[in-house]
């Protein structure tokens, strides 16, 4: 018997918004489901009425049945006494789940308490028996702690262990893994997994990410628009779609496993609730629609092997055997000129030598005393060929924006070199600096944020022309609008107009706006669902190849950046650990922190997926108010363990430089004992190298 039976399930908002249309699913005892699917298609509300969590105007029809009891229309008293002890919700944010003014220990205490006749005593000892189970370190001491002295991934942890708590027979995970770096993320899955062996709970794993669907999940369900689109086992999904909005999304998804070339984006936006198209909601965006599609909406319906699909050509996509990139145009991206050139014989646009910026540990509200320094950046070297694009990849706390700072200031540095086209940022008057801005720009992580919600987007773009004195800025800004592919005639629209992914389009439109020859991404696509990230990604390879432009992208994907990166440097508490040619980072890395850091990316792929071997890292980034020393990663390293004692005092009394690896002229690492080794497709049956 299925643990939650969900029927018909509809949502609607006031003034008739229908954020949920109709879905249906079920959760049997230690199964999986994942439901995926862009922003706005209605997951974590569907989730939120499940749970009894909406706010009192929302209307919810439909039923929801836990264990064949209902749950729809339950009074209040009766649900309390459901959450938290037969069905729990780990959410998204932990740090607004948490109160913010009771202890950790207290808080998970607190909800063994509610659902169980104990005393005080021993639902703290079952709190600190928690913490331990999900992997925080020294539980008894952490248990006093408050919820912000833990980092992102203890949190996350710790919400699972209250989640947890009751032994619940369904876990909702409401993308319990989006806001954290891919290591922590491996370790939360781990726990996850965990959880689930102690408490033999089914689960629903709500997320945009793929790749984490596909190594936990039995059965998906693809949402849009507000409905099920397409509904299976993981494997039919993957690798037999059957629709295709989940043939674009599939296609559309940058892998650190899959080949060079252009992705396939789904072009246009999804639907507002409040303006659904007549017909099929996908048949504005999908190359296969016909007249059909747009008279009536398709009902989901069952196809072989226990699957559904809401698709009038469905039969005929498994007929002529299609795949996403069949059914969705690939964009042809034409080659850039300045690459033909050997990089040794290209100009260098931006060159660090042995840049540092600490920061001062002060304390005292009065009278303030130093009592330490914060190695934010501690002597790093690189250097950017023109038409080349350098990523900056690495854990929250590295340095990485840190870098971007010293860069973009061009001012004199604490310690070390910045020279960017040639030009030492120390040397620079004035007039130099505001000259070199021209070359130097920067496209942000959140566009919203960037861009004046007062202003028309024609005068944004603008903005930097009239700065320094350009003239015809009007058809400036309707060329530059048409390069990022968007209409000039939007000149007059606001930002809150426009979509995410059109949003990041009119930052970049407003940093190319002075023809720049260096382009600083600070984690451009983080924000964007996948479909959409995938046309900013090949908007800027165009735009690289097209102006020979050169680019500095800090990001923590490091799909995308397999993707979108010529080279790449991976950074640890301020240092650099590995850098070196895609390729050959990725391909052989030879740093213990690189080898753990690609094999924590999920791929899309079940059947890798299922067999890959996981390098998980113990504890969590140490501060770097106070880094190990020696080798600041031996803390963590998995290969440390393994060393003899001699070594072992190499590693904690020397601090490795970057070293060339002889295997490969463009490659690096900080390691006293590096080794290649492959990681992205090593799978649990292959023996370590």
């Amino acid at each position: 018997m299925s643990i939650l039976e969900v029927k018909d399930l509809t949502v609607t908002f006031p003034g008739g918004i229908e954020a949920v249309r109709g879905v249906s699913y079920e959760v049997e005892r230690g199964e999986v489901l994942g439901i995926v699917g862009e922003s706005g298609s209605g997951k974590s509300v569907t989730s939120l009425a499940v749970m009894g969590l909406l706010p009192r105007d929302a209307v919810v029809d439909g039923s929801v049945k836990l264990h064949g009891q209902e749950l729809l229309g339950m009074p209040e008293d009766e649900l309390v006494k459901v959450r938290g002890k037969a069905i729990s919700m780990i959410f998204q944010d932990p740090l607004s789940a948490f109160t913010p003014v009771y202890t950790i220990g207290d808080q998970i205490a607190e909800a063994v308490r509610i659902h169980q006749k104990v005393s005080k005593d021993k639902a703290a000892k079952r709190a600190v028996d928690l913490l331990d189970l999900v992997g925080i370190p020294n539980p008894q001491l952490r248990a006093k702690s408050f919820p912000h002295e833990f980092s992102g991934g203890m949190r996350q942890r710790a919400m699972i262990a209250m989640a947890i708590a009751n032994d619940p027979d369904l876990l909702i995970c409401d993308e319990p893994t989006t806001a954290l770096d891919v290591t922590i993320q491996a370790q939360v899955l781990e726990v996850l997994k965990t959880a689930q062996q102690e408490t033999g709970a089914g689960i629903v794993m709500i997320t945009h990410d793929l790749g984490v669907v596909a190594g936990m999940a039995d059965r998906v369900l693809v949402m849009y628009a507000g409905r099920p689109v397409e509904q299976g086992s993981v494997d039919d999904i993957y690798y037999r779609p059957r629709m295709p909005y989940t043939m674009g999304l599939l296609a559309s998804i940058p892998r650190v496993d899959g080949e060079e070339g252009p992705l396939v984006p789904i072009e246009g936006n999804p639907p507002s609730p409040a303006s659904l198209p007549p017909g099929c909601p996908f048949a504005p965006r999908c190359p296969m629609k016909v007249d059909m599609c747009e008279e009536e909406e398709p009902p989901l319906t069952p196809i072989e092997g226990g699957r559904h699909v809401a698709c009038i050509r469905a039969h005929e996509i498994e007929h002529k055997g299609l795949t996403g990139a069949d059914v969705f145009p690939v964009p042809v991206i034409p080659p850039s000129d300045v690459v033909r050139v050997p990089r040794d014989q290209r100009p260098t646009v931006l060159e660090l030598d042995g840049l540092k910026r600490h920061y001062p540990l002060m304390k005292g509200a009065i009278f303030k005393r130093r009592v330490g320094t914060v190695y934010a950046v501690d002597g790093i070297s690189f250097d950017i060929a023109e038409g080349e694009t350098l990523a900056l990849v690495g854990e929250s706390g590295c340095g990485k924006t840190t870098t971007l700072q010293q860069i973009m200031q061009l001012t004199p540095p604490q310690d070390g070199r910045v020279v960017v086209l040639g030009k030492d940022s120390a040397k620079l008057d004035k007039a130099a600096r505001q000259a070199l801005r021209r070359d130097l720009q920067i496209v942000f992580q959140d566009p919203m944020a960037a861009l004046d919600p007062r202003m028309p987007i024609g005068d944004i773009i603008a903005e930097p022309l009239r700065a320094h004195g350009k003239k015809d800025v009007s058809a400036k800004v309707a060329e530059l609008l048409q390069l990022v592919g968007l209409a000039p005639e939007h000149a007059e629209r606001y930002p809150q107009q426009f979509s995410g992914g059109q949003r990041q389009r009119i930052g970049i439109a407003r940093a190319l706006a002075l023809e720049p020859k260096l382009l600083v991404l600070d984690e451009p696509v983080s924000a964007l669902d996948v479909s959409i990230q995938a046309g900013v990604i090949n908007l800027l390879e165009e735009l690289k190849n097209r102006l020979g432009l050169s680019y500095l992208f800090v990001a923590h994907d490091l799909a995308v950046v397999r993707h979108l990166a010529d080279r790449v440097a991976v950074m640890y508490l301020g240092r650099i650990a590995e850098i070196g040619a895609v390729e050959n980072v990725y391909d052989r890395p030879a740093h213990p922190y690189t080898q753990a850091l690609l094999s924590a990316i999920p791929l899309p792929d079940p059947e890798k997926e299922r067999t890959r071997k996981r390098i998980l890292l113990e504890g969590d980034l140490p501060s770097p108010a106070d880094p190990p020393s020696g080798c600041r990663f031996r803390t963590r390293c998995p290969k440390f363990a393994r060393l003899s004692e001699a070594e072992r005092q190499r590693c904690v009394e020397e601090e490795p430089s970057v070293t060339r690896l002889t295997s490969a002229v463009d490659h690096g690492a900080a390691c006293h004992y590096a080794e290649e080794v492959e990681v992205i497709t090593a799978s649990d049956n292959q023996e370590e190298e």
